[in-house]
């Protein structure tokens, strides 16, 4: 399967989805603690009554039913009635935050300033209040709905909530390795295991756990910076990006994610300076899979670039990949050039022959077959196989039988060749036949019975594997395939088998 900018940008923006929220501070009242909504990642459900002697109990009471049925304007109003009537009520800590939360859900400019302003009297008035944790993250997330609304006073706020929690890019996905064909009465070849596609970044020096331990109010406000519009987000970008110490390390990792989902004139231009410029692995590593997804002749050039002169095998991982996502001449050429190379591992060679295999292009397709006669390691061989059985084709189906076909090669490597000839669909039960015929190795006779085998639904298949069961001179020969004609659901292969046992 091939990876689409939909899909990546679609797992991307799920990776940024709010977290669950910090748990709050402890009150020395016998408060139960108000529960966080998954869809909110702060606490949205205030919690029932337990002050039953307090005078502010019944307001209470009416503002968490008026909550709870969705009417904002009327909670907002109780909520507030509580802290200005009782301002000493052991309701009117958190009371504050309730009003905030209400009138955040009403929205508008004017409801948001309003539940901001109550935050910070709450965090004035009543710093031990039990929903302080979800105070901050609801302050955040309010500046973040303010800078979206054109809240320039917002928008710097954001700016100064500190790193968040970098998000891990999709991990393209594995592809699928092949079924080893059965052994039973065969001797066939154990297919080739495709190479694995890059992993998303891991973490380089600073360590991964500390990104992991960033507290909600930071989630929230880089959540935010995803929903700001272009013009006012990039710059705060760049800004976190130019940062080189070790306390941002967090937030430049999340920051080349977001970046990566503003699609500006400066997009690329940014990722490219992380890529090439930034002290942590992972920022950079995360740069270069982001490109994959820009697609442009001058982000083409610097990963081919980025690709020929690191060192880093996990940087080349991820330009390999990103080369063959963007699917251009010039990306093929470049993962051409570095197949060939002898002074990079054979993984890697490896890896650039498998994604170049599943581009579907005629030239990488010919390419790979003439790079093929060039090759002297066999499992770089056994690759080309592969990935030309997975572009499909006549002409590749033809090509991988005269592999077969041919005495110089090892008898391991003709039959892996035969095996995936007989994948990739072009040919038929005749074509099989045929090449028994003109076959004279057992090994590969054994193969192409094998093969012959596998072609349910072709008639000339199972007529060659029963002629091959009652007339072929080989006693081991015939018992194979009378193996495989017993594991047929023809109904020519019940006849056959009752007549070897009466002897016809």
């Amino acid at each position: 399967m091939r990876w689409t900018t939909a899909g990546l940008l679609a797992l991307g923006l799920a990776a940024a989805a709010p977290l669950a929220a910090a748990q709050p501070m402890a009150q020395p009242m016998a408060q139960p603690m108000a529960q966080p909504a998954a869809a909110d990642s702060v606490a949205s459900l205030a919690p029932a009554a337990w002050l039953q002697a307090d005078p502010a109990d019944s307001l209470y009471r009416s503002a968490r039913l008026a909550l709870s049925r969705g009417r904002y304007q009327e909670a907002a109003d109780l909520f507030n009635r509580i802290t200005t009537r009782y301002p000493k009520s052991g309701y009117a800590p958190d009371a504050l935050y309730w009003e905030a939360f209400a009138r955040y859900r009403q929205g508008g400019v004017a409801n948001l300033r309003a539940a901001r302003r109550q935050l910070e009297r709450q965090e004035r008035l009543h710093p031990r209040a039990a929903t302080r944790g979800d105070a901050a993250a609801l302050k955040a997330r309010i500046d973040g709905e303010l800078a979206r609304q054109g809240d320039a006073e917002a928008a710097e706020r954001l700016t100064e909530y500190g790193a968040a929690i970098a998000p891990t890019p999709p991990v393209p996905p594995t592809p699928a390795t092949p079924a080893a064909p059965p052994v039973a009465g065969s001797r066939a070849p154990k297919p080739p295991k495709p190479p694995r596609p890059p992993r998303a970044p891991r973490a380089g020096s600073y360590r991964q756990d500390a990104c992991a331990n960033e507290d909600d109010v930071k989630i929230t406000a880089l959540n935010a910076l995803l929903q700001m519009d272009e013009a006012r987000a990039v710059p705060i970008l760049k800004r976190v990006l130019a940062r080189r110490d070790a306390e941002s390390t967090c937030l430049r990792r999340k920051a080349v994610f977001l970046v990566s989902q503003k699609r500006t004139a400066e997009t690329e231009t940014i990722l490219l300076d992380a890529a090439r410029n930034d002290p942590d692995g992972e920022v950079r590593g995360q740069a270069v899979f982001w490109l994959s997804q820009v697609g442009t002749e001058r982000s083409t050039a610097a990963l081919d670039s980025i690709l020929r002169t690191s060192k880093d095998p996990e940087i080349q991982d991820k330009a390999v990949f990103a080369l063959s996502q963007q699917g251009t001449a010039r990306s093929n050429a470049a993962l051409r050039a570095y197949a060939e190379r002898t002074d990079v591992s054979g993984e890697m060679r490896e890896k650039a022959i498998f994604w170049l295999g599943q581009s579907g292009s005629t030239e990488n397709a010919a390419w790979l077959r003439s790079l093929y006669g060039r090759l002297r390691d066999e499992e770089l061989k056994e690759k080309v196989i592969f990935s030309l059985s997975q572009m499909g084709s006549r002409e590749n189906g033809r090509w991988l039988v005269d592999v077969a076909k041919n005495p110089s090669e090892p008898i391991e490597m003709r039959k892996k060749a035969l095996f995936w000839a007989g994948q990739t669909g072009s040919l038929t039960g005749a074509d099989l036949g045929a090449l028994y015929d003109s076959m004279r190795d057992r090994e590969m006779k054994e193969q192409i019975v094998f093969s012959l085998s596998q072609m349910n639904h072709d008639r000339q298949a199972m007529d060659k594997l029963i002629a091959i069961a009652r007339r072929d001179p080989d006693p081991e020969l015939r018992k194979k395939a009378l193996f495989w004609v017993g594991q047929s659901d023809d109904p020519r292969a019940a006849e056959m088998l009752e007549a070897v046992l009466e002897g016809r």
